[in-house]
C-alpha cells in the first residue's frame, strides 16, 4: 500500500486506528480452544468485528512464533484473511547485517504479504536499508518507545539532541515519507511535538494507548500533519474488551469508541 493509498483509508473512514493482533493463546475465550486453530478462530472474529472502524492492524509476530509451526500457520491465515485494502503491519522488530535484512524482508513482505515491518535501527544503515528496496512497502523504525526502558539509551543526550531525535533523523536521510515509519510511543506525548519538527512528514506508529495508558487526545493534538501522519494502535483494549461468547460484539464497541473519538480530531 503506498502513501496516498493510505492517507485516502483513513480520510475515508476517518480513522487512524490500528488494531494490535497480540493474541495470547492463554488469555482468548476458552470455547475457542476446541477449535483447530484457536488463535486464528480468535483473530477471525475481531477481525470481522472490526475491520470497518480501522485502517491497520499490527501483528505481534512473538505471540505466534513461541508456538512454533502451528504459530506461523496462524499468522499466515491471520494475514491472508485480513481484507486487502487495510494495512498490515509486522511487528517483529528485526534488523541485521545487510544480506540478513534483505531476508528479513522477504519473508515479511513476500513470503507472508506484509505492507510493513517494525525495524530496529541500532545497526546502522546497512540493517535497514534492505527493508526500503521494495516498492510500497514499509519499514517502521523504532523511535521512542513506550517502555519504561527507554530512558536507559534513547532518552540520553548526545550533543544538543537526545539519542532518539539523532536516530530519527539519520533514519529518515536514508528513506523517505514513502516508504518510512517511526514507531513513537503515546506515553511519550510531552515529546511528541519536538519529534515532529524533527521528522516533519513521516507516519508514526503509536503504541501505548488504552492499557499502556497513552492519551488519544495528546497524540494527536501534538502529533499530526497535513496527512495526519498516524496510525494509533490499540491492542489489549480492543481485543481483550470482553472475554465471553459476545467478545467479538464488545471489541467492536471498543474499536467504534476509538473511531468515533478520532473523527473528532480530523
Amino acid at each position: 500500500m503506498n502513501r496516498q493509498e493510505l492517507v485516502q483509508l483513513i480520510r475515508d473512514r476517518k480513522s487512524y486506528l490500528c488494531v494490535g493482533l497480540d493474541t495470547d493463546i492463554h488469555k482468548i475465550p476458552k470455547h475457542l480452544l476446541s477449535h483447530p486453530d484457536p488463535m486464528f478462530a480468535f483473530n477471525k472474529a475481531i477481525i470481522d468485528a472490526t475491520k470497518d472502524l480501522c485502517v491497520a492492524y499490527k501483528i505481534n509476530t512473538a505471540f505466534y512464533e513461541c508456538q512454533g509451526i502451528r504459530g506461523w500457520e496462524s499468522l499466515q491465515r491471520t494475514v491472508e484473511y485480513i481484507p486487502k485494502d487495510i494495512f498490515t503491519i509486522a511487528d517483529a522488530k528485526r534488523g541485521d547485517i545487510g544480506n540478513t535484512s534483505t531476508y528479513y524482508a522477504k519473508t515479511f513482505y513476500e513470503t507472508y504479504g506484509f505492507d510493513s515491518v517494525t525495524v530496529a535501527p541500532y545497526m546502522g544503515r546497512d540493517s535497514v536499508e534492505p527493508f526500503l528496496a521494495f516498492p510500497e512497502k514499509w519499514a517502521i523504525v523504532l523511535g521512542l518507545t513506550s517502555n519504561a526502558g527507554s530512558a536507559d539509551f534513547q532518552k540520553q543526550t548526545l550533543g544538543k539532541e537526545k539519542l532518539y531525535e539523532n536516530v530519527m533523523r539519520t533514519c529518515a536521510s536514508w528513506g523517505s515519507p514513502d516508504n518510512m515509519m517511526f514507531v513513537v510511543g503515546a506515553t511519550q506525548a510531552s515529546a511528541v511535538a519536538d519529534i515532529r519538527k524533527v521528522v516533519p512528514d513521516h507516519f508514526f506508529l503509536v503504541p501505548g494507548v488504552g492499557a499502556q495508558g497513552g492519551s488519544l487526545n495528546d497524540i494527536s493534538e501534538k502529533g499530526m500533519n497535513q496527512d495526519v501522519g498516524l496510525l494509533v494502535n490499540a491492542s489489549r483494549a480492543v481485543i481483550y474488551a470482553g472475554n465471553d461468547e459476545r467478545f467479538a460484539d464488545d471489541a467492536h464497541a471498543a474499536a467504534l469508541q476509538l473511531q468515533k473519538e478520532m473523527a473528532g480530531y480530523l
